[in-house]
């Protein structure tokens, strides 16, 4: 158990707090069951970090990942046969990104970091769907924090100095907790504490991740609920 105590523990969320790849194959064997879900899954996720980059370089102003998930969805839907999906359908299907399920660790490990933590979002996930996801999956936040707050996407330090600045603390009283190694270099970048968790299953049972440790990060944990053992809570 560390003696470390920081004051805030800031959370990514897709793939670190929700399984983002088996809610939209569960989703997909729902409603289109012709479809091969995992690929289909795969391919808008995959579009993620090209939209993100659009607006980051400037190419599209502002714009929220709700919308930037439908620009990729609608490219995607003829890949799989359903270019004819109507607008109504389009609009239910993207909004799937408001229901995912949290992995079974989260919420337990959650209301035990959240005795003496403050724990908070930081995901590039809009206010609106971040606010949706919490009450589906009975997320226990403290405050929602997003990107939108600071019109800046990770890994832009803005988003990271800027949860600092919300809560009045130096950067070193925050703890970023993410299940991606980039998004952890960025936040250690400036000045955070970082705490990895292994979700190996992020990318399906087909796409395991190397969940090895890097020595730079502060922890690195199984799940939640060993975080919140080597944190004291």
């Amino acid at each position: 158990m560390t003696t470390l105590t920081p004051k805030i523990l800031a959370f990514d969320v897709f793939g670190t707090v929700v399984d983002w790849h088996g809610s939209i194959v569960a989703e997909m064997a729902r409603l289109y069951p012709q479809v091969d879900g995992n690929a289909f899954a795969l391919a808008w996720r995959e579009g993620y970090r090209p939209a993100m980059a659009r607006v980051m370089s400037g190419e599209l102003g502002w714009t929220r990942i709700d919308e930037l998930h439908r620009m990729i969805l609608d490219d995607i839907l003829p890949r799989f046969g359903l270019q004819a999906m109507p607008e109504a359908e389009r609009r239910l299907l993207n909004r799937v990104w408001h229901r995912l399920n949290a992995w079974p660790d989260v919420v337990p490990g959650l209301m035990r970091l959240k005795q003496r933590h403050v724990i908070c979002t930081l995901s590039n996930g809009n206010i609106g769907l971040l606010t949706h996801m919490a009450r589906h999956a009975q997320l226990p936040w403290d405050c929602v924090l997003s990107a939108e707050v600071f019109q800046a996407y990770k890994p832009d330090p803005r988003v990271y100095r800027g949860v600092a600045e919300v809560f009045y603390v130096a950067p070193a009283e925050v703890m970023m907790v993410a299940a991606h190694q980039d998004d952890l270099a960025a936040a250690r970048a400036c000045g955070l504490l970082t705490a990895y968790i292994e979700r190996p299953l992020e990318f399906g049972a087909g796409q395991p991740k190397d969940v090895s440790p890097e020595p730079a990060n502060t922890l690195h944990a199984r799940d939640f609920l060993d975080l919140a053992d080597q944190l004291g809570a």
